[in-house]
C-alpha cells in the first residue's frame, strides 16, 4: 500500500468509523496532502511507499513548515494530523512504531478568546429586522447562537425534531456526533417561533419540504459559510468588530455565564467540552477583566 492509498482509507475511517465532521475530515485531508506532497518533492518520487513515513523525513517536513513561516498553531495542527495518521498506519499493521511520536510540537502561546460585551451582543441582535422571512430567520440564528452557545456546524445541522420550544431545549450533535442538550432562553424561543412560521410560508412558496431548521431563500439547508456571511452583514450594520465570527458568540455565551456566577462544570456541559481544561480558558478571561477592574478602581492598586 502507498501512503496515498493509506490516506484515502484513513479519511474514510475518520468519517465512517469515528463520526468525524466533514470539516474535520477536510482539515486532515488538507494537512496530510501537504505532508505527502512535501515528501514526494523531498524524495523526488511520484508516489510514496510506507517506508517514506519515517522520523527523518517528517523532521524535514516540520523544518520546512518553519522555513515557510507558518504560524506556530498551524505547525502544531499539522503535527497532530501527522501523528494521528501514523497511529492509523500502525493500527493497520503497516508499521511497528509511529515515527511521528518522536517529533516535538512547538510551544503555542495561550490566546484568550475574542468575545463581545453584553452591550455589543444586544446591538448585534437588534440589527436583524425580524420582519421579512429572511430577517426573522437571521434574528433566530443570532439569538440561538448566543442563547445556546452552539457551534455554527451544530446550528446548521439542526432538524425540526431536535428542537422543543415548549421545553426550551434542543438536541445538538457536536464533535464526533456526540449529542447533548442545549438550552434556549425566552428571546431565542420567541425568535425561533417567529422564524418557524416564516419557514413554513417559505417552503410552501418554493414547493419544497425539508427537515432542516434553518433554510436559505431557496428552501434548502443553510451552510456554515452562509451563516458567516450574514453575520458579517450584521456586524457592519451594528458597527462592531469585523473580527467577530459565529464562534465569537459561543465565546461570549461562556464568558457572560461565568461573569454572572455560573458553575464552570455546568458551562462545560452546555458547551459540550470533553475536558474541563478547555472550558477553563474562559476563567482566564473573567479573571483578567476582574484584575483590570481592580487596578482601575482600587485606590492603592
Amino acid at each position: 500500500m502507498t501512503l496515498e492509498q493509506g490516506l484515502a482509507e484513513f479519511l474514510t475511517h475518520l468519517g465512517l468509523e469515528k463520526n468525524a465532521s466533514p470539516q474535520t475530515v477536510k482539515s486532515y485531508r488538507e494537512d496530510l496532502t501537504q505532508a505527502l506532497q512535501f515528501l514526494r518533492d523531498h524524495l523526488s518520487v511520484p508516489s510514496l511507499g510506507v517506508g517514506a513515513w519515517n522520523t527523518r523525513t517528517l523532521r524535514a517536513f516540520v523544518a520546512w513548515l518553519h522555513q515557510q513561516q507558518y504560524a506556530t498553531s498551524t505547525v502544531s495542527r499539522r503535527l497532530a494530523a501527522v501523528r494521528t495518521y501514523g497511529k492509523f498506519l500502525c493500527r493497520q499493521g503497516l508499521m511497528a512504531v509511529n515515527p511521528a511520536v518522536a517529533l516535538r510540537s512547538p510551544r503555542v502561546g495561550k490566546k484568550l478568546p475574542h468575545f463581545l460585551t453584553l452591550a455589543d451582543v444586544e446591538r448585534l441582535l437588534s440589527t436583524a429586522d425580524g420582519v421579512t422571512h429572511l430577517g426573522r430567520r437571521d434574528r433566530a440564528i443570532l439569538e440561538t447562537l448566543y442563547s445556546a452557545g452552539v457551534r455554527v456546524s451544530e446550528l446548521v445541522g439542526l432538524n425540526l425534531a431536535d428542537v422543543s420550544l415548549a421545553d426550551g431545549v434542543m438536541v445538538v450533535r457536536g464533535k464526533g456526533m456526540k449529542e447533548r442538550l442545549a438550552l434556549l432562553g425566552d428571546h431565542a424561543q420567541s425568535a425561533l417561533r417567529s422564524w418557524l412560521t416564516a419557514r413554513a410560508e417559505l417552503l410552501a412558496a418554493e414547493g419544497r419540504s425539508s427537515d432542516a431548521v434553518f433554510l436559505n431563500k431557496s428552501g434548502t439547508r443553510l451552510t456554515t459559510r452562509s451563516v458567516g456571511r450574514l453575520l458579517t452583514k450584521y456586524l457592519r450594520l451594528a458597527g462592531l468588530d469585523p473580527r467577530t465570527t459565529p464562534h465569537t458568540l459561543r465565546h461570549s455565551f461562556a464568558t457572560h455565564l461565568l461573569d454572572n456566577g455560573a458553575d464552570i462544570r455546568g458551562v462545560q456541559e452546555l458547551l459540550g467540552h470533553k475536558s474541563l481544561t478547555t472550558t477553563q480558558m474562559y476563567t482566564h478571561v473573567t479573571t483578567k477583566r476582574l484584575q483590570q477592574s481592580y487596578h482601575q478602581a482600587h485606590p492603592r492598586a
